[in-house]
């Protein structure tokens, strides 16, 4: 086994929870960092003479690329002292302890690690700092849609720490080019052996459709968060296109029982042509019997329209309840830039957020499909961005199962979708 395939292999965990496959509940509480005052708001400028103690909270450091940073920075920075408390390794864990801690206004943790759903839930509790002028100058280095993920309110709340994206994977030997259009992977799996993908009732799920419902044209929520816009032509498009996929044997019964694993199982063991799935299916694909049979694309177009993704990923924010803002902005800032985000890509395989680093020699030899990551992640978009992201993303899996399970029509799921995320947007 190869050091990349072994660090694929053990930063499995880490990987799956950065790709945002967590809950996002309702908060509560509020501090000093909503609202976005002016007072409430870091500038790039903050960090110059900062000093003293800073506490990072993120998730479990399984291959010790965190410790390595959180070194690096305190051996650049005398005047600064960083330290990494870690959370669970299961996202769902990190979130409820994040959310203990702020609402208690504890200042334990400075340096947040948050799921991208968890962003907007954060921000409107009030518990972050305004980030927006820090972003805006760092910007460019970023790839657009992981900016995305920092948004709420026409404010940033957030630096992008690393992202990823979805790929259409393909055996090469049964077919040897990427179709362009999802209607042409539908029709030769029909042909060949099928299509598998995420299609148990979960997170994995919103997100398999929000992926054809963006190349669609379709919304779930208007720009502004306040108004669902999920009943429409392109909804019904979507789930009637998906659930013909199963009645007519392109995609398999069984899918409505696969997650991440046992679509890549599928996949390995013969028995699809196409699967949908996340990057780190491609290492434990390459020590598998089928090695040398498959390869992956970003995703192909909907409806005559241009291929979509959904980012996932994490980025970090600064806690309302800080006792210094400073140089938690300093410390931040180190995390994003290019030499910690290519060592975090080659190390802990959290794929960069900075454009810069997938150029990057080393990383091509490493990790030889990271053209392809860098075209899926630009291609990717948030999910919707709304403090009650969990009511939603159930909505919606809810009923999108129920349309594959023949138990539900496109029409009377997208009713049922569209009234009860509006409930969930009423109760907030």
């Amino acid at each position: 086994m190869t050091l990349t395939a072994r660090a694929y292999l053990v930063a499995l965990g880490i990987c799956l929870a950065a790709l945002g496959l967590s809950a996002c509940g309702g908060g509560g509480g509020g501090g000093g960092g909503g609202g976005g005052s002016e007072a409430n708001t870091l500038q790039p400028s903050d960090t110059k003479g900062a000093s003293g103690k800073v506490t990072w909270c993120i998730g479990k450091d399984t291959s010790g690329a965190f410790k390595t940073a959180v070194d690096r920075f305190n051996a650049q920075n005398p005047n600064l002292q960083a330290e990494l408390l870690e959370l669970p390794e299961n996202a769902d864990l990190q979130r409820e302890q994040q959310i203990q801690r702020l609402r208690a206004e504890s200042n334990e943790c400075d340096v947040l690690g948050m799921d991208v759903i968890w962003t907007a839930e954060y921000a409107a509790s009030g518990w972050l700092y305004n980030l927006t002028p820090v972003v805006e100058a760092h910007e460019s280095e970023f790839i657009a849609s992981t900016v995305e993920t920092t948004e709420y309110e026409g404010q940033k709340w957030a630096l992008p720490f690393n992202t990823n994206a979805g790929f259409l994977f393909y055996r090469t030997n049964e077919s040897p080019k990427a179709p362009t259009t999802w209607e042409q992977v539908y029709k030769e799996a029909k042909e060949d052996n099928g299509l598998v993908y995420q299609g148990e009732r979960y997170e994995g799920l919103t997100v398999n459709f929000l992926e054809l419902l963006y190349s669609d044209g379709g919304k779930v929520l208007s720009e502004d968060g306040e108004t669902v816009e999920i009943d429409s032509p392109q909804t019904r498009e979507v789930l009637d296109f998906m659930r013909k996929g199963i009645e007519d044997g392109a995609v398999p019964k069984a899918v409505t029982t696969y997650e991440e694993e046992s679509s890549r199982r599928a996949f390995e063991s013969g028995h699809a042509t196409f699967m949908r799935n996340w990057p780190y299916a491609y290492a434990l694909g390459k020590e598998s019997g089928i090695a040398n049979e498959f390869a992956v694309a970003k995703f192909p177009g909907f409806g005559g329209n241009e291929g979509a993704g959904v980012v996932g990923g994490y980025n970090l924010g600064i806690s309302a309840y800080t006792d210094n803002p400073d140089g938690s902005l300093a410390f931040a800032e180190f995390l994003t830039t290019e030499p910690v985000q290519k060592e975090m890509f080659l190390k802990a395989t959290l794929p960069a957020v900075a454009t810069a680093v997938y150029e990057d020699p080393e990383v091509k030899k490493e990790l030889p499909f990271t053209e392809e990551l860098l075209k899926a992640v630009e291609q990717a978009q948030a999910r919707p961005v709304s403090p009650v992201y969990t009511e939603i993303s159930e909505a919606i899996a809810d009923n999108v199962f129920e349309v594959l399970n023949g138990r539900q029509s496109a029409d009377g799921a997208t009713s049922q979708m569209n009234s009860e995320i509006e409930d969930a947007l009423q109760r907030f």
